[in-house]
């Protein structure tokens, strides 16, 4: 499966490696938030991908809120235009030209957040009980990639905008 992520700038991906450290969780993947997931995001959608992002400026995202499900713990981020805008312009390159879209990614089902656990019920509410409350991380956009959940590999589609903040 081919996932399409954002990575965060430094000081908040050491914010989301300290949750991590404090549940005893070491993920594969740096902390991100996913847009979409297909099956496979080939080189022609990828190239169709660099150029559209290339217009777009990545908004900061505010991850606060922890949820929980049977199986995850996750840290939702606060949802806007600037997230939803990108979002979509994400779907509309990808639509009609992916295999097997990921369902919880497409517009109107995305629930944007940067997972954190992924286990059983008790281990997600051990974690839940040990961050409940967190702190707001602010977290600026370092780059978008696909990545290759199969083997692990990155291709980098863009760094993050430099426009004023």
């Amino acid at each position: 499966m081919h996932l399409l992520v954002v990575f965060f700038d430094d000081a908040a991906d050491r914010a989301v490696r300290e949750l991590w450290r404090r549940i005893g969780v070491t993920p594969d993947l740096p902390p991100h938030l996913t847009y979409a997931a297909a099956g496979t995001i080939g080189p022609k959608v990828r190239a169709e991908l660099r150029e559209d992002l290339s217009r777009l400026w990545l908004p900061d995202l505010w991850l606060h809120a922890l949820s929980a499900t049977d199986d995850a713990l996750r840290l939702g981020a606060v949802v806007d235009s600037e997230l939803l805008a990108v979002h979509s312009a994400v779907h509309d390159v990808l639509a009609g030209r992916v295999k097997h879209p990921g369902a919880r990614h497409l517009p109107g089902s995305w629930t944007p957040h940067c997972p954190l656990l992924t286990g059983d019920d008790d281990a997600v509410k051990a974690a839940f009980a040990e961050l409940h409350p967190v702190a707001p991380i602010r977290a600026e956009a370092r780059q978008v990639a696909v990545v290759d959940t199969q083997t692990g590999g990155i291709d980098p589609l863009r760094n993050a905008s430099t426009a004023p903040r």
